[in-house]
């Protein structure tokens, strides 16, 4: 796991800008950071571009090279509304540059979408039933492509959630983990890694996915909504897509209503069987467990500080019912 670094300011990317000619000119405003920096770069006159700046030793070359191949795959052939990354001068959709401080940094340049992010206490039941027809899209395409020689992505699996070096960090240490919470965790995640197994990663329930598709990945403009940051895509159980559609919200009563439109829309692009269905539960508990590791090893972030209060609590609460036969049962 990476170690915290510190958020770049606009001022650190002047070596940055001159990479895409397009960029001349441009002011560049940080508008996120949580894993990566994103950047809006307005040009004069001209288009607006967003430039994502990756979090150091997170991704390797190859990892973030596979990412773009399979964005520009998705590109051709579907019609799917995802990030549309921009060549630097060289003829690279990755580009390397230094911070002033001499640091090494990645960096990808996309075409701006507009749009915002939809609030989790709107009516997301029509949102859900995008996402679902979204997902089984992406999934029909994973299971079909043929990954280009040399591909990479990580896997999300069991033990690379759950276990203490997980890719997101160790949910035992956690804030609010306690010796009270511990143990009820404890046992969801030996409960969890019994049913995934039995599961299985067969090529019709395991492939690559987006692995993140929350609400702070898309961006809703008018009837539009673009699925962004396929920073977290890899190798996992094709439900996974469903369960990171709810990260931090999981406790909420409209979940079961959400749920139903997701599956009602996936099911009429891509039908599942009765165990891909009785499985989204451990899905969720799977992506909860993660999101409580990130927000121990992330606690830098805006993001995690403003969910970081009662979430080891309300995760053991999904445990406890988890345990007991299902989450919303």
């Amino acid at each position: 796991m990476p170690e915290p670094t510190l958020p770049l300011h606009e001022r650190d990317l002047e070596n940055a800008l001159p990479l895409w000619p397009e960029l001349a000119g441009a002011e560049p405003r940080l508008i996120n950071y949580s894993e990566n920096h994103t950047f809006l770069l307005s040009v004069p006159g001209g288009e607006a571009f967003t430039l994502r700046v990756h979090r150091p030793d997170y991704q390797s070359t190859a990892n973030i090279e596979s990412e773009l191949a399979w964005l520009e795959s998705l590109h051709r052939q579907t019609d799917l509304a995802i990030p549309e990354p921009v060549a630097g001068g060289d003829g690279k959709l990755l580009q390397c540059f230094q911070t002033p401080s001499g640091e090494t940094r990645h960096a990808v340049l996309y075409h701006f979408i507009p749009g915002q992010e939809p609030s989790p206490d709107s009516n997301l039941v029509d949102l859900f039933a995008v996402l679902g027809g979204y997902a089984a899209g992406l999934h029909r395409h994973s299971i079909a492509w043929k990954r280009p020689l040399g591909f990479e992505r990580q896997a999300w699996t069991a033990a690379t959630i759950l276990d203490a070096d997980g890719l997101w960090g160790d949910w035992r240490v956690a804030p609010g983990v306690t010796g009270g919470i511990h143990p009820v965790l404890d046992l969801a995640q030996l409960e969890l890694r019994r049913r995934l197994d039995a599961y299985g990663t067969g090529p019709d329930r395991y492939g690559l996915i987006h692995a993140d598709m929350r609400l702070g990945n898309l961006l809703v403009h008018g009837d539009q909504v673009s699925l962004i940051d396929f920073d977290d895509c890899g190798l996992c159980w094709f439900g996974y897509d469903f369960a990171a559609a709810i990260s931090f919200h999981e406790t909420n009563k409209a979940v079961p209503a959400l749920k139903a439109s997701w599956l009602e829309a996936y099911q009429a692009v891509r039908p599942l069987s009765e165990d891909d269905i009785a499985i989204l539960d451990s899905m969720v508990m799977l992506r909860r467990m993660a999101l409580l590791a990130w927000i121990g090893s992330h606690a830098e972030t805006t993001l995690a500080q403003s969910h970081m209060t009662g979430f080891a609590e309300g995760t053991a609460d999904l445990a406890e019912r988890y345990l007991r036969g299902g989450i919303w049962r």
